[in-house]
């Protein structure tokens, strides 16, 4: 194993596709050990306190005076200004630094999730509905922060296996969505509301010396093309809007499931966060699977996006299930159907980044942390951008015409996405073999020409 400062290791300085230490040695160096570490314990431990809200904070905003659509509207406000966040830090990764930027995206959201543990103590009404809008708020452009710098970070260490790491590390991303919802709900039970927030809080600050020590500082000139640039690529769009409907699902859940879970199952809170572990396991378990053949086999990426979306949107209308299937809805049926949603969604969202990085590399962005941040910043975005819708759209037809159909409904983002995207693909296929036959044809005159004297 090579040391950080060897040449085949030092990616400081080096935009080049060449950029992450020890590529060529097939072997990790200590500076992609130390980067890997430092990423598989943000996942775990952001996506804890991300994820730890679901069971039992619907039903405590709802005793505050909070509507479905208002508790719809707090979850749903995180993702907007996440989107936000994401974008401005994106486009100033290489003025900020990468490694400060995610110490202190660390730094915020970990002291602000202590702070959400005590909203409790405010009075029912308006003022706890605004404090939770504001501490929402601050924590998002934190975890804005680190998500997008942790990406940036990844990319550059790894840039030949972009995939295949960011798959292995969402391990630790479905891990923490696994660990929250069951261990919210179980504190929550035998503690009260603040001992959950208060535990998530500390375990994300106690990281922050813990990246401060191993993360590598990487640093890049101001890249010369722009963000509109990117995000007008037609393909690069397409995914956009393929990230988008998926993340609008993952986030329609968080406010209603442990709701309808309750009403028509009668779980208590503790026992509701573990509905949550079909899809967050299954999504953890097939991510890295997906990550691997998304590298070695690039090809098989456009089969991943549209085929997982179409199979979400079919988990979506059998989540309810939807009425005029006239299936009765049933536990076990619920937690299959979110085991498979949770591969499909694996399926989904792994070659999104690795996608739009080799479009932007072929219409000549060029190859460092500038383009990197860029593409951080967007798929960040995006995934913000359905965060925030799905929340909010699921609590406002959750209330009007009730879970089934809403979920119904939800799974037409990700039919529609899913349908665009392979007519998308088909396009680009016959572009290219119309493209390639005159190409060919010139290419054989060209041989016989110069053979044929030869011959004579």
């Amino acid at each position: 194993m090579e040391a950080a400062g060897s040449p085949a290791a030092a990616g400081t300085g080096d935009d080049g596709p060449g950029g992450g230490a020890g590529e060529t040695s097939g072997r990790l160096s200590r500076e992609q050990l130390f980067v890997l570490v430092s990423a598989a314990s943000m996942n775990l431990g952001c996506m804890m306190a991300y994820s730890i809200l679901g069971p039992f904070f619907p039903h405590e905003a709802e005793k505050k005076g909070a509507s479905n659509t208002m508790i719809g509207m707090i979850f749903g406000c995180y993702a907007l200004f996440e989107l936000l966040a994401s974008l401005v830090f994106g486009k100033y990764l290489v003025y900020i630094g990468a490694k400060f930027m995610l110490i202190a995206g660390m730094f915020v959201s970990g002291g602000v999730i202590i702070l959400f543990g005590v909203l409790d103590q405010l009075p029912k009404g308006p003022i706890f509905i605004v404090m939770c809008f504001l501490v929402r708020i601050v924590d998002a452009i934190g975890f804005g922060a680190v998500i997008t710098a942790s990406s940036s970070i990844l990319a550059k260490a790894f840039p030949n296996n972009v995939a295949t790491v960011l798959g292995s590390l969402e391990v630790f991303s479905g891990l923490g969505l696994v660990l929250g919802p069951p261990l919210g709900g179980f504190l929550y039970q035998s503690f009260g509301y603040e001992v959950p927030f208060i535990l998530l809080g500390c375990i994300v600050l106690l990281m922050v010396p813990l990246n401060l020590y191993l993360l590598p500082s990487y640093e890049s000139d101001p890249g010369e093309h722009l963000f509109w640039k990117l995000v007008t690529l037609p393909k690069v769009g397409l995914i956009a809007f393929v990230i988008i409907s998926l993340s609008s699902c993952f986030g329609f859940l968080d406010p209603i499931l442990s709701l309808f879970v309750l009403e028509k199952f009668n779980l208590p809170a503790g026992y509701v966060g573990l509905v949550f572990l079909g899809l967050a396991l299954s999504y953890a378990i097939s991510s890295p699977l997906f990550g691997l053949l998304s590298d070695k086999k690039p090809h098989l990426r456009k089969w991943f996006l549209v085929f997982g979306n179409l199979i979400t949107a079919g988990c979506y209308v059998l989540l309810g299930p939807v009425p005029i299937l006239h299936i009765k809805s049933q536990l076990w049926l619920l937690v299959l159907v979110l085991v498979v949603n949770g591969v499909s969604a694996g399926m989904s969202i792994i070659p999104t980044f690795p996608e739009i990085l080799s479009c932007a590399y072929e219409n000549g962005f060029e190859e460092g942390i500038s383009t990197l941040g860029l593409v951080s910043g967007l798929v960040s975005a995006m995934w913000s951008v359905g965060a925030f819708m799905g929340p909010l759209l699921g609590g406002f037809l959750y209330e009007k015409i009730g879970f089934q159909w809403a979920a119904a409904i939800q799974g037409l983002w990700t039919l529609i996405s899913g349908l665009v995207m392979g007519l998308f693909y088909l396009w680009e296929y016959s572009t290219t073999t119309r493209r390639s036959k005159p190409q060919n044809i010139v290419g054989t005159e060209e041989e016989q020409a110069a053979l044929l004297p030869n011959e004579i």
